[in-house]
């Protein structure tokens, strides 16, 4: 079956797993898959160390590479029917409000509402749920460097801040999903169940997956 969204942004606060779904979904539908160029923000470290002092820069540098990115995605690649992308554009957003001060923010709205106007939106943006505990746990498992400085307290803060967020997204059709007790990267169960919730089902407005345990776990995990 063919999956009716052309274009499907994944979305969640760091650590959720939206790289790995992104690209596990692209592998699945042939897709052409954009991922997020963080590593490529020279602020970013500096940032988790200083988050007042460096909250500005890091916040321009990620606006200015998503915004460029954004622009080149406009010229869909012929050889592919799909689109992922691990990130949507208005997600900086998110991280704008809680991170600069007022007149950082001024300016930052300024720019971005310019900008805004020429991104193509998702077909459907997916925005994977989890907890605090089971957000740190996975960045702390993946071990990247200079995620090591995240403090619980700034996980907490986005995690209210993504939920206050995507509770009153409009723009698209959107499908969040609670992750926490799921583990779609290691089960073929898991990501097939969410591959048949993304790409086989039609999507509008607001929809809510919230799996309870004892309803997808394998039946030789229940034994």
């Amino acid at each position: 079956m063919q999956a009716s969204a052309k274009y499907i942004a994944i979305e969640g606060v760091i650590g959720v797993g939206k790289t790995t779904l992104a690209l596990m979904l692209s592998k699945r539908l042939n897709a052409r898959v954009a991922l997020e160029e963080f590593e490529d923000n020279p602020f970013l470290e500096r940032f988790y160390e200083n988050q007042e002092r460096y909250a500005f820069q890091t916040q321009m540098s990620f606006l200015t590479t998503r915004y460029k990115q954004q622009q080149q995605l406009r010229n869909l690649d012929l050889f592919y029917e799909y689109l992922i992308t691990d990130y949507i554009f208005d997600k900086d957003k998110i991280f704008a409000y809680l991170n600069l001060q007022d007149d950082e923010l001024r300016l930052y709205e300024t720019i971005v509402n310019f900008m805004d106007k020429t991104v193509t939106q998702p077909d459907l943006v997916v925005y994977l749920q989890s907890t605090p505990e089971r957000l740190m746990q996975n960045i702390k498992k993946r071990n990247r460097q200079f995620e090591q400085m995240i403090q619980d307290s700034y996980i907490r803060d986005l995690h209210d801040a993504y939920n206050y967020f995507f509770f009153r997204y409009k723009k698209t059709p959107l499908l969040i999903i609670n992750t926490t007790e799921l583990d779609f990267a290691n089960s073929d169960h898991d990501f097939n169940l969410l591959y048949d919730l993304i790409c086989n089902k039609t999507h509008s407005g607001t929809e809510y997956f919230n799996p309870e345990k004892k309803l997808y776990e394998p039946r030789s995990a229940q034994l």
